[in-house]
């Protein structure tokens, strides 16, 4: 079904989802941002998303602006009348999921969350194996990534290197975290998180995270300032046998196989909320994402790591942490913290 589609939060990120509607069934009949928008086009422009709301009534809204303002917005469409599209992290408290979720049902509409990663092929082919047996019982779930952001990456935007908005855990690898919230299913108890960063941002470039509760341990390990590349590895441990999904590169090894197999397709989240259908992302799956977001914005700054362990960045800014790839494979192989493996950029003792 082709609906009305608005978009908060045109420039930035905001461009991906203009790419997106231009080549999707869907009309585009409002942009709003309150910054000059690049290239509107025909298309009517505001900076108020109410008065917007109010003219243009669309049948869903698309919000792409900082975090902080998620929640009043989306309230906004909602009681508009309009479905919602809403980028992550939802929003940045467990109180404000609460009570976006209040309003949500006293609205009658719906909202999904952006993770993208969650419409992967490749990740259903995954749950589906889990589902038959192929893996036993799952008993942990594990993301190891290793990439490299350059200086100008934590000033990109007003909001880029702040806690709880920005960051390895809750921005570049969100998508990695999520699905593997996704695949273990815990009932979360309790949340460990280490912490670190190279540069004077306000937020992590590396980090641990463990979660535990009702259901398989999952652990996440990940960085921005490695030399060495690992895609976001997220390995399934099962009693029956071990399977490793891929984010971003959406392959997939299952028991059995050789070798990864590319599992292609993303099912756009804009269609399935046009659609009418389950919404792969419905805003209550994303709970656990928020919990995270909340540990992290009530934890200390991350710790600074010494000048003694890292090396210049390999495009020739800023700099990397010595041996960090394997740090991060490690970490996630033992589901443990950094400092548990006593590697020295944490503080610890080899």
């Amino acid at each position: 079904m082709a609906v009305r589609v608005a978009l908060i939060g045109a420039n930035g990120h905001g461009l991906w989802h203009r790419r997106q509607l231009a080549a999707s069934r869907h009309s585009l009949v409002a942009l709003c941002d309150v910054a000059r928008i690049t290239d509107p086009g025909d298309v009517p422009v505001y900076t108020d998303h109410q008065t917007m709301l109010a003219e243009q009534h669309p049948d869903i809204v698309i919000v792409v602006t900082p975090p902080p303002t998620h929640r009043p917005i989306a309230i906004d469409a909602l009681r508009a009348g309009a479905d919602v599209l809403l980028e992550k992290p939802p929003v940045l408290t467990l109180a404000e999921h609460q009570d976006l979720s209040r309003v949500l049902d006293e609205a009658g509409h719906r909202i999904q969350v952006g993770f993208q990663a969650l419409g992967s092929a490749a990740l259903t082919r995954l749950l589906e194996a889990i589902d038959a047996g192929r893996l036993g019982t799952v008993t942990g779930v594990a993301a190891a990534g290793a990439w490299w952001r350059p200086d100008s990456y934590w000033t990109r935007s007003a909001w880029a290197g702040r806690r709880a908005i920005d960051g390895a855990l809750v921005n570049a690898f969100a998508h990695a975290v999520m699905q593997s919230l996704a695949i273990a299913r815990t009932q979360v108890e309790r949340i460990e998180l280490e912490r670190y960063r190279t540069r004077d941002i306000g937020t992590d470039d590396t980090a641990t995270l463990r979660l535990t509760g009702q259901g398989p341990t999952v652990s996440v390990a990940v960085t921005l300032c490695s030399a060495d590349f690992v895609a976001g590895e997220i390995t399934v441990t099962g009693t029956g046998g071990t399977a490793v999904l891929e984010y971003p590169t959406d392959r997939l090894k299952l028991p059995g196989d050789d070798d990864f197999a590319e599992v292609p397709g993303r099912r756009s989240l804009l269609d399935n909320l046009a659609d009418g259908g389950p919404l792969i992302v419905p805003l209550e799956r994303t709970k656990p994402f928020t919990a995270i977001v909340e540990a992290i914005g009530a934890a200390p700054r991350p710790a600074l790591i010494a000048d003694d362990h890292l090396v210049p960045g390999p495009d020739g800014t800023g700099r990397a942490i010595a041996g960090v790839a394997g740090a991060v494979r490690a970490a996630a192989a033992h589901q443990a913290l950094f400092s548990e493996l006593g590697f020295g950029f944490s503080g610890g003792t080899r």
